[in-house]
């Protein structure tokens, strides 16, 4: 099984683009991502927040870091 964080593999494909990939699927992908983030992934952050400080200064570190150091190929 396939491991991730945030995205399945044909959401990042989705929203990645592409001269393939159908407009109305990666609306979709980025809608089903945007509920992620709003519903599962703060009640997660909240969970480590308040029972393993140590968990979630790491995730702190990792997706609050300066966007000049970061990975990201830019996105929507």
């Amino acid at each position: 099984m396939a491991r991730r964080a945030l995205l399945t593999d044909r959401e990042r494909e989705l929203i990645e683009g592409g001269d393939s990939v159908d407009e109305d699927l990666r609306y979709q992908a980025i809608s089903r991502v945007r509920r992620k983030i709003e519903d599962e992934l703060t009640t997660d952050v909240a969970v480590l927040r308040e029972n393993h400080p140590d968990l979630y200064a790491e995730l702190r570190e990792v997706v609050c870091e300066p966007e000049s150091t970061s990975t990201s190929s830019g996105g929507e």
